[in-house]
């Protein structure tokens, strides 16, 4: 199995920034990709950020230039440096990991998630 744990999320005043970190445990054999989405109250989970195996990153046009996504492959960790922050981008942040686990195939793997808002 696969477990996924994110951090760093809390409070922050518009224009600040934040860091989140991810981390897979468990029995993991390969990591195809991890991901950040976020789900804002009353709307659907999107996706913030993905970057592949081969360091291929995409990003949600809306936090292109503010957001960076990166990964340490040792750690099997992910972070998500999150600047200028605005007011919608208060969401819970999910983090997505799409592992291997044995010989077989790929899942897909959520966190709990972890809080950001975004003061005025």
């Amino acid at each position: 199995q696969v477990q996924v744990a994110e951090s760093g999320g809390g409070l922050v005043q518009a224009g600040g920034s934040l860091r989140l970190s991810c981390v897979a445990s468990g029995s993991i054999v390969s990591i195809k990709a991890m991901g950040w989405y976020r789900q804002a109250p009353g709307k659907q989970r999107e996706l913030v950020a993905r970057i592949t195996s081969d360091s291929t990153t995409t990003y949600a046009d809306s936090v292109k230039g503010r957001f960076t996504i990166s990964r340490d492959n040792a750690k099997n960790t992910l972070y998500l440096q999150m600047n200028t922050l605005k007011l919608e981008d208060t969401a819970v942040y999910y983090c997505n990991v799409v592992a291997r686990s044995g010989v077989g195939f790929f899942y897909e793997y959520w966190g709990q998630g972890t809080q950001v808002t975004v003061s005025s």
